[in-house]
């Protein structure tokens, strides 16, 4: 499945690898909300990588578990379903809001190879630090780089460079992350000092507008 080209998933074994891993992924969904403990073994059983601090709000829906790498303190909320037959490799940092879906797997055009179940996966990449909003489905083979914004609704059918602001049906990058950015949290909404943490907004705003120029060239 992790291999370019056609298969088929009737193949030998297949079948009885994936009921294994769904019944980790009942028990998971099983859990109380007190259950923290259980809750991480039971998704550093079902996923390949768990990073630290790994939060995911049940239910959480999966073809496979074992092709999904997590970053450190990722968090996901309810109703993310991964179609991971091919991996698919999550940032650290990373945020994925309700109702989003990563399919890395797709199905030919041709009517007679998928009457025999035929299918095809590519990997997703999502970098460090990116936020997902609400409802965003992104579809094989997509890269999304490091800090980028994917607003929600948004279909994702190719590659979002670092640093974007993107959105829409098929996403595409609307502007860079910028100046504007560290001085406003949401429309005309300041930040305080306390809010920003005190940090150099403008070094860093500076940082990011000079660190990345691919974000401009896309819009």
């Amino acid at each position: 499945m992790h291999n370019p080209g056609v298969y088929y998933c009737d193949m030998p074994g297949m079948g009885e690898a994936q009921t294994a891993q769904l019944e980790i992924l009942y028990d998971f969904n099983a859990t109380r909300p007190r259950e923290v403990s259980r809750r991480r073994e039971l998704l550093e059983r079902f996923f390949a990588e768990v990073g630290e601090g790994l939060y995911i709000e049940p239910p959480l829906h999966a073809n496979w578990g074992c092709s999904t790498h997590w970053g450190a303190h990722c968090y996901a909320n309810f109703n993310l379903t991964l179609v991971d037959d091919g991996e698919i490799f999550i940032g650290e940092h990373t945020m994925i809001g309700p109702n989003v879906t990563l399919t890395t797997t797709g199905h030919p055009i041709r009517p007679d190879l998928r009457e025999r179940i035929a299918q095809y996966s590519e990997p997703i990449h999502i970098g460090r630090n990116v936020w997902i909003g609400a409802g965003v489905v992104v579809l094989p083979g997509v890269s999304i780089g490091d800090n980028s914004v994917i607003g929600a609704n948004s279909l994702v059918t190719k590659d979002i460079p670092a640093n974007s602001v993107a959105y829409g049906s098929p996403c595409k990058v609307v502007r860079p992350i910028g100046q504007h950015d560290y001085e406003y949290y949401w429309r005309d909404r300041r930040y305080d000092d306390a809010a920003a943490g005190g940090g150099d907004a403008a070094g860093a705003a500076e940082t990011a507008e000079k660190g990345d120029t691919t974000a401009e060239k896309a819009a």
